[in-house]
C-alpha cells in the first residue's frame, strides 16, 4: 500500500488526517518508566522499573551511578537495561542542565557524546520506544533514529522494521537525511520504498478488497489508504 505522509502546519509540527499533531518527541516526564513499567510490554520486569527524577538529588545520584555502569558495560546487555540507561542519561542532563555537566557527574568513563546519544533515545516518542522494548528496533539502531528530527524519525523507525534495515543501514540513512536528502529518497537508495507494508487479511476481507478494487478500477493499496484515512479521522 502507498504511504500517505501527514502534512505540516505553518509552525512545522506534523499533523495527521484529523488535523491533530503527531508526536515526534517524548511527551511523558523525563525519567518516567512509561514503557519499562508497562507490564503489557515488559511483563513482570515492569515491577522493577526504575524512575529517575531530575529534581530529586538522591534520584540523580542513582542516575549518575546507572550511567557510569551503563557506559562501562557493567550492566546487563539487553534492550530494557539500555532503555533504563537512556532514561538515566536524560534525567541527569535535565538535572545538571547540560550534557557536559551530566558527563562530568557520571564519571571519567562517560563522554558527552555518550550522554547525548542515549538521552536522545529516551526522548523518542512512545510508539518508537515501545518497539525498542519489544526488541523490534535495536537500541543501537534507536540511537541513529533519534539523530533525525520531526516526522522523518517516525518514518525511519517504521522503515527500519518493515525494510529489515541493519544498524549500519539506519546509521547511513540518518546521516543522509541530516545532510538534506528527503527521507523517502534516502530510504529508496537502500532498497526501501516508503509506505510498502505487508498485511495479513482474513480470506473474506481479502476477497472483498480485491473485488472492490477491481470494480472501482483502483488498487488494493489505494482502497486501504482511503479506509485508514477515514479511520484515523
Amino acid at each position: 500500500m502507498t504511504d500517505n505522509r501527514p502534512e505540516e502546519n505553518s509552525r512545522g509540527r506534523n499533523r495527521g488526517p484529523d488535523g491533530r499533531p503527531i508526536p515526534t518527541d517524548r511527551e511523558s516526564p523525563v525519567g518516567a518508566p512509561v514503557i519499562r513499567g508497562d507490564e503489557s510490554v515488559t511483563g513482570t520486569r515492569a515491577r522493577k522499573a526504575v524512575q529517575f527524577d531530575p529534581t530529586d538529588p538522591d534520584s540523580l545520584d542513582a542516575a549518575a551511578d546507572t550511567v557510569s555502569q551503563f557506559a562501562t558495560g557493567t550492566t546487563e546487555d539487553d534492550h530494557l537495561y539500555m532503555l533504563r540507561g537512556a532514561a538515566a542519561c536524560a534525567a541527569l542532563v535535565r538535572g545538571e542542565g547540560s550534557y557536559k555537566a551530566a558527563a562530568e557527574r557520571a564519571g571519567p568513563d562517560v563522554t558527552v557524546s555518550f550522554i547525548r546519544k542515549w538521552a536522545r533515545v529516551h526522548d523518542l516518542p512512545r510508539s518508537v520506544r515501545k518497539q525498542v522494548a519489544l526488541g523490534q528496533i535495536a537500541p543501537t539502531a534507536a540511537k541513529h533514529i533519534a539523530r533525525v528530527g520531526g516526522e522523518a524519525r517516525l518514518l525511519l523507525a517504521w522503515a527500519a522494521i518493515d525494510g529489515d534495515l541493519t544498524v549500519r543501514d539506519i546509521r547511513t540513512v540518518a546521516s543522509t537525511i541530516n545532510d538534506g536528502t528527503p527521507v523517502n529518497r534516502a530510504l529508496t537508495n537502500h532498497g526501501v520504498h516508503l509506505g510498502q507494508l505487508e498485511l495479513s487479511l482474513s480470506p473474506d476481507t481479502y476477497r472483498d478488497l480485491r473485488r472492490r478494487a477491481s470494480l472501482n478500477d483502483t488498487t488494493p493499496g489505494e482502497l486501504v489508504t482511503d479506509a485508514l484515512e477515514q479511520y484515523f479521522e
